[in-house]
């Protein structure tokens, strides 16, 4: 483990967060979070779940590639699969915080400041994860 134990538990928590995000997205057991990120910008019912779909395939595929990475198996795509789940996310924050600005929702301004910043470090693990930005 030459890259240290904080690189390496970070790179299995990126691969079992987009493994996670794509299997709950493909069964339509709760659709994860693309369901909710593509439910807030817009898209509704077969729209919703074709967008739910490939979003999922995505992240189970460069999540397994992270997981395979680890292990010196390189797959030349997995900066781009990885680069386009961190454009959905950079879009769903975007839309968070202008509802949470224009809309005036209930929560709390410590609740917003939590889901902003767990949001904000996943997207930040997928922007270091594609080494094409991070």
């Amino acid at each position: 483990m030459k890259e240290g134990l904080g690189v390496f538990l970070w790179k299995i928590a990126v691969a079992l967060y987009l493994i996670a995000n794509g299997v709950l997205g493909l069964t339509k057991y709760s659709g994860g979070d693309f369901t909710t990120i593509f439910k807030r910008i817009g898209f509704s019912g077969d729209v919703l779940n074709v967008f739910v779909a490939v979003a999922s395939v995505i992240a189970l595929v460069a999540g397994i590639a992270v997981l395979l990475e680890m292990f010196n198996i390189r797959l030349s795509f997995l900066d781009s699969l990885i680069l386009i789940i961190a454009v959905i996310w950079a879009v769903y924050i975007v839309i968070e915080i202008i509802g949470w600005i224009t809309k005036g929702r209930s929560e709390n301004l410590w609740y917003i400041l939590q889901m902003l910043a767990v949001h904000i470090m996943v997207f930040s693990s997928l922007l270091i994860a594609s080494k094409k930005i991070g």
